[in-house]
């Protein structure tokens, strides 16, 4: 059977983990890209003799040259300026808006049939930069956002409740950034929900506000400590996840940035909510019936994620 190909758009730290977890699930041949070529060919070199340790053919080559992404089933796109201790991820607007007009020229150019997986912040503007400048087909972008977001808050919540992650499904919607709305209904420990554990005294609800709170800022959490960097294991396992329901059809439902055309009442946003990922891209999308409370922070959310776009929009 001819073996997938995924371009990795970016070989910096998330770059490359995603390399080293592909050909650790042999989801593919594999094509590091980076505009710094030693960047590329020095992971790549490091990689393929990692392989010996793996044995199950993959190949992985570094470039800076687009054309040999071409044809690729996959695009990751992790290029960009990562986050230093300070700036919010909209600090890094316009630095990675350059970044992404040159990277959906590339892969518009040789990989127009490639599934695409924006990974670069600011998350929410960047893919939707991307679709913008590339002319792709909706369903077939996408940004890495809730599944990260909603990782996070199942860390906090497994730690606070001493209870095994395994056993907790988390949703976190709306935008990736501070205004980012965890919700209670829909997250559930064991089939049950954290309103119910609440009310079962097995949850105190302002610890419970401060693991939201967390959440909200868990990518800046990592940033301060780290003083010169940002998250990428977490990252680059939420993306490999995504990619995984795409190229084996798994019809995962997750909580992912896509482009809304009505649902939710929102028209022309990529946005955090719940959808089906399988061999077609992006293949439903689920509208949450949302109390007040939940509507107006998704709302409040989704304003956030406006503004920028405005920018964005007079930008390019």
């Amino acid at each position: 059977m001819l073996k997938k190909k995924i371009a990795l758009i970016g070989s910096g730290n998330i770059g490359s983990t995603l390399a080293l977890l592909c050909a650790q699930k042999n989801m593919g041949d594999i094509i590091m890209f980076d505009v710094f070529q030693g960047v590329a060919r020095g992971k790549s070199l490091d990689l393929n003799q990692t392989l010996n340790f793996i044995n199950n053919g993959t190949k992985i080559i570094g470039t800076s040259d687009y054309k040999d992404i071409a044809d690729a089933d996959v695009c990751l796109v992790t290029a960009g300026f990562p986050r230093k201790p300070g700036m919010s991820r909209d600090d890094l607007l316009l630095k990675n808006l350059e970044v992404i007009k040159s990277v959906a020229q590339g892969i518009k150019t040789y990989a127009p049939n490639a599934f695409v997986i924006i990974v670069t912040n600011p998350l929410d503007v960047m893919v939707y930069a991307f679709l913008k400048l590339s002319g792709f087909n909706a369903n077939k972008v996408i940004g890495m956002a809730g599944v990260l977001d909603s990782a996070r808050f199942k860390t906090f919540l497994s730690w606070e409740l001493g209870i095994s992650s395994n056993d907790i499904h988390a949703f976190v919607l709306g935008g990736h950034g501070d205004e980012m709305v965890p919700l209670k209904r829909f997250t559930t420990v064991g089939g049950i929900s954290l309103v119910e554990l609440i009310s079962m005294g097995l949850l105190d609800e302002d610890k419970l506000d401060k693991i939201i709170n967390r959440t909200r800022r868990g990518g800046g959490e990592i940033v301060n400590l780290l003083g010169n960097g940002s998250a990428y294991y977490a990252p680059a396992f939420s993306a490999i996840t995504m990619a995984n329901s795409f190229l084996n059809n798994e019809k995962r439902l997750l909580a992912c940035a896509c482009f809304l055309q009505g649902e939710y009442n929102v028209n022309g946003l990529f946005i955090g909510v719940p959808a089906i990922i399988g061999i077609n891209g992006v293949e439903k999308i689920l509208e949450l019936k949302l109390l007040k409370d939940e509507r107006q922070k998704f709302h409040q959310s989704i304003l956030s994620v406006q503004n920028v776009v405005n920018t964005v929009d007079k930008l390019i």
